[in-house]
């Protein structure tokens, strides 16, 4: 357990000690200490008096003088004060708010970190976009916010798993394949109408003329047998696309696998180094193929059978997903013997309770919010806790050029990539706007921002603060390592006091993003921090002839650095030394 967490563990135990002498026949209601908005008020604030009220049958506010009167005396304590309509209000010693600093120094890039999840395992699930074309700025909101989502769990004492779910046996794949396939005869010579639902980027002729390159005219088909049986397009556009993709894998036989392979490893590698270069790495990438290779999804299938949640109509198998609150029932396996995407969605959750997750969190893109009630529905349908399943919804986000929304159609080939995003403005300020806002609130990305070199730009505002502290650190040109263990008394002034109680939120700010699973609080908190230490800089000497006063500011200097850094850190923002 940390300091702070230690002085509001005492500030508790003061209240529960002084409840037991007003009330030693009533059971103490959980203590809540939060910080007040205005400094004024003190450092920890409890409602306490507020919550005995109907209990005690007496007023808050004399509830909270008898509170008060009957606390212990505490060295960490300089006074206590009842506010409103009966809050109490305590104010560290002085020596306790310096405390913080030393802290700080000692935990270098530990600092803020806790155990609060006492280690108990979490699996953050998040991107998992189907490989089927370059990741766009929509998908790069999703890597950064579960990405940053892992850090914070991690900082917080939560043993933390990320994996992406590859999408590597569905439609789109097909569709994918087929896409590259017709691509191929074109640069044979084979002049296929290509369907304007197919995959149009130019990434397609790209993986195409490496077929060609490698393997000539050999996956070569004639016309006739291509669009035998096939639909006309304007007549049934997905119908005419499937019947595309049958006469393929038949024509093709056992080599539709390479073509589809080359395919699936092209895009996943190019998905991989963009996601590593945009700072987000994964430790499991687990295929969907590998749920029907292991025969996961007919076992799991099976026991929703086995349950009486299935059944039978037109052929199919049904899940009754309207008995745990889902609009309406889902088919698992169609007439042909097939299964859907949402049977294997089934096997994937069951198989990630059977690797013993304490808490399994899924990132979806906004537009997936329906399809929450049967995920749930299902796990719930296999007796497992649906509670230990939490999805985070994630808005998209929307790049604007000027006044100009850019669209962002993946079959259309009519994108901005995260790569072309990450290119212009930089991954740093991809990454913190990506952040900036609740996940679930719209995002429109202002390119024009992301590239300032502003005080309006809040990346740079932030980074401008970490170096402009490396700046006087370095013109003072000692050991900031010897900095540990300075008379930190004068520290007086009313902005070291902000500053001094705004570092010590710094853990508490960590917990409670980890428990609301809330990036931004982070990056809002760098925000104010910045803005403390700003106005501080513009205002204050560092380097003043009086040695002690000098010792004592560069310390807090120091501190501060050092938070700065561990914050940008947890959003995978750089934190540089010089601007």
């Amino acid at each position: 357990m940390n300091a702070e967490q230690d002085i509001q563990t005492h500030l508790s135990t003061l209240l529960q000690t002084a409840f037991a002498a007003i009330a030693p026949d009533q059971v103490c209601p959980s203590i809540v200490l939060d910080r007040p908005k205005q400094s004024e008020h003190g450092d920890f604030a409890s409602n306490l008096a507020l919550q005995l009220s109907k209990t005690l049958r007496r007023n808050p506010r004399e509830i909270a003088g008898q509170l008060v009167a009957a606390l212990p005396a505490s060295d960490r304590v300089s006074k206590v004060e009842i506010a409103g309509a009966g809050f109490i209000n305590f104010f560290l010693s002085s020596a306790t708010r310096l405390a913080v600093v030393e802290r700080i120094l000692a935990a270098g890039n530990g600092w803020g970190r806790g155990n609060w999840g006492e280690q108990k395992k979490v699996q953050v699930e998040f991107v998992s976009a189907n490989p089927t074309g370059p990741l766009h700025v929509g998908h790069g909101r999703g890597a950064a916010y579960g990405a940053s989502l892992a850090n914070i769990l991690a900082a917080a004492g939560y043993s933390v798993q990320r994996e992406y779910y590859v999408n590597d046996a569905g439609r789109q794949m097909d569709i994918l394949a087929l896409s590259t396939w017709l691509r191929y005869l074109e640069l044979n010579g084979i002049n296929i109408p290509f369907p304007g639902n197919a995959y149009q980027g130019g990434y397609v002729r790209d993986m195409a003329q490496q077929i060609l390159l490698a393997h000539g005219d050999r996956y070569v088909h004639q016309p006739w047998t291509v669009m035998q049986g096939v639909p006309d397009a304007e007549a049934d556009l997905e119908g005419h696309l499937d019947a595309l993709i049958v006469n393929a894998k038949q024509l093709l036989g056992a080599d539709y696998a390479y073509i589809h392979g080359h395919a699936l490893t092209e895009q996943l590698g190019d998905c991989r180094n963009d996601l590593m270069e945009f700072g987000v790495e994964f430790d499991t990438w687990f295929s969907e193929k590998s749920l029907f290779d292991g025969d996961h999804v007919e076992r799991a299938v099976a026991e929703l059978e086995k349950r009486g949640h299935l059944y039978e109509q037109d052929g199919a198998k049904w899940f009754r997903s309207t008995t745990f609150g889902d609009e309406k029932d889902r088919v698992v396996q169609r007439e042909n013997g097939a299964y859907t995407y949402f049977a294997s969605d089934i096997a994937y959750h069951l198989n990630k309770y059977e690797r013993g997750f304490d808490r399994i969190i899924d990132v979806w893109g906004a537009d997936h919010h329906g399809y929450i009630p049967r995920v749930k529905g299902a796990v719930q349908a296999l007796e497992l806790d649906p509670d230990r399943l939490e999805v985070s919804l994630v808005q998209f986000a929307v790049l604007y050029r000027g006044e100009v929304k850019v669209s962002m159609s993946t079959r259309a080939g009519s994108f901005v990539t995260l790569r072309e995003l990450r290119q212009e403005v930089g991954n740093d300020a991809a990454r913190f706007f990506y952040v900036l806002r609740k996940s679930e609130q719209h995002l429109d990305f202002d390119l024009d921002l992301a590239k300032s070199q502003s005080n309006d730009n809040p990346v740079y505002y932030i980074q401008y603060a970490h170096a402009r502290l490396c700046s006087v650190l370095a013109q003072w040109g000692g050991d900031a390592g010897e900095l540990r263990g300075t008379d930190l008394n004068p520290l007086e002034s009313a902005q070291e006091q902000q500053l001094l109680q705004r570092l010590a939120e710094f853990p508490e700010i960590i917990q409670a993003a980890a428990r609301d699973y809330a990036p931004h609080m982070i990056a809002y908190y760098l925000r104010d921090l910045s803005a403390d230490l700003h106005s501080y800089y513009n205002a204050t000497h560092f380097l003043v002839p009086q040695e002690h006063l000098k010792l004592a500011r560069l310390t807090l200097a120091a501190a501060i650095r050092q938070t700065l850094r561990n914050g940008l850190a947890l959003l995978g923002v750089s934190a540089p030394e010089k601007m």
